[in-house]
């Protein structure tokens, strides 16, 4: 275990922390071709050409303005999301990486992830990607039902779908396929047809997404017909039947890896660990000694690259207080299967476990957890009620 790792040595009462967590890079591209319907991120429909080299500029620069909080700590994973990452070339890939290797003390195994929409895949680009150090691929499949992907608004068909596949296996080993289910009157068979398809490609690593109407969408404003919640669960119970069938581990709530295949960024944020986010909208967790920080990134791109040049790109920023920090933790850790070790949560909030012993008590009895020295972990109907077992934890006053 690495040196930041290591367990804490916490007073009593005390808030603390006495080592640092391990520390991973976000950076976030805001574009894509065109937006989805149901999409809530921070994603923009891209007007002409992206301005791709002022944008890898002002992230350079959003990096090293924070460098001051990061100094000196390894960073063992980096993940540019999106948006359609894609987008940008390998070039501008190539560049910031580079720039992120002369700035940060980069683990020599580190994991690097990319996103990908199969709408944006040519084989020389994904090729390069790979040359320039991309270790990682994630791909936006969705669905290989062409009226699926239709209703999404998706870009690209199901034979493109396929052929990004392999265009991908070509050059990668370690890929991601992004699913989603309980679609617009998608059937249970359906539903299935695509889960085996992409488990019939053996990648390395599969998401399953129930699709959900968040706020701000098209489909919040204008509801499609979707599956009930009874025909949904079953989608959920097939799709983790027919997953562990193939070998993959469902080791978080929609996530399912080949055994030692789990996405290490991810994990790093299910742990509680810290990520520095740079571009439009980003987010960050820092831990210090004395406090944790949260802070956000302006939204608008255009502002972004505004304030950035100013030397200012952080719009928002607020220490975590002790009383919230339990929530924050367990919204993260409860999601993975195999829960945590109580030490984990000292270290990583600088509470004793004490500070959530009645909620903890009160998930036991509900049956939503179990729980003894050696660790906390989210029994079946604790998944499936993920909601109902956070609200125990909510700090007073509501959402932390």
């Amino acid at each position: 275990m690495p040196a930041e790792s290591a367990a804490l040595v916490l007073q009593p009462g005390s808030t603390s922390l006495k080592a640092l967590p391990p520390l991973s890079l976000y950076v976030h591209i805001p574009w894509c071709v065109r937006k989805c319907p149901y999409c809530d991120f921070n994603s923009h429909q891209a007007r002409g050409e992206a301005p791709e080299q002022d944008y890898v500029q002002a992230l350079i620069a959003d990096l090293e303005l924070a460098l001051p909080q990061i100094w000196g700590r390894r960073v063992y994973s980096i993940f540019f999301g999106g948006g359609t990452p894609s987008l940008f070339s390998a070039r501008a890939i190539g560049e910031l990486l580079a720039a992120f290797r002369a700035r940060l003390n980069l683990a020599a195994d580190a994991e690097i992830t990319l996103e990908a929409n199969p709408g944006t895949f040519e084989s020389a680009k994904f090729r390069d990607y790979r040359a320039c150090g991309v270790n990682r691929l994630s791909i936006g499949i969705q669905s290989f039902n062409p009226a699926h992907l239709r209703a999404l608004g998706r870009i690209h068909d199901g034979e493109e779908a396929r052929r990004a596949i392999g265009m991908a296996q070509a050059h990668f080993d370690n890929i991601n396929l992004d699913l989603m289910y309980a679609l617009p009157q998608q059937t249970l068979q359906e539903a299935e047809q695509d889960i085996d398809t992409a488990a019939g490609y053996g990648t390395t690593h599969l998401s399953a997404y129930h699709l959900t109407l968040e706020p701000n969408t098209l489909f919040y404003s204008q509801p499609p017909p979707l599956p009930d919640s009874e025909l949904a669960a079953d989608m959920q119970d097939m799709i983790e039947a027919r997953l562990a069938g193939g070998g993959y581990v469902n080791y978080e709530t929609s996530a399912f890896a080949q055994p030692g295949r789990e996405c290490r960024h991810n994990l790093n944020y299910w742990r509680f660990g810290d990520y520095l986010g740079i571009g439009a909208g980003a987010h960050s967790k820092l831990s210090f000694p004395d406090r944790i920080l949260r802070q956000m990134r302006y939204k608008q791109p255009r502002d972004y690259l505004q304030k950035t040049a100013a030397g200012a790109p952080v719009q928002e920023e607020h220490a975590l207080l002790p009383k919230d920090r339990g929530f924050e933790f367990m919204m993260n850790a409860l999601r993975l299967a195999e829960g945590f070790e109580p030490a984990l949560f000292a270290e990583r909030t600088g509470l004793a476990v004490a500070a959530v012993e009645q909620p903890l008590r009160e998930a036991v009895r509900r049956g939503l957890i179990t729980r003894d020295h050696m660790r906390v972990a989210p029994t079946k109907h604790g998944q499936r009620f993920l909601n109902d077992l956070l609200q125990l934890f909510l700090p007073p006053g509501g959402t932390a």
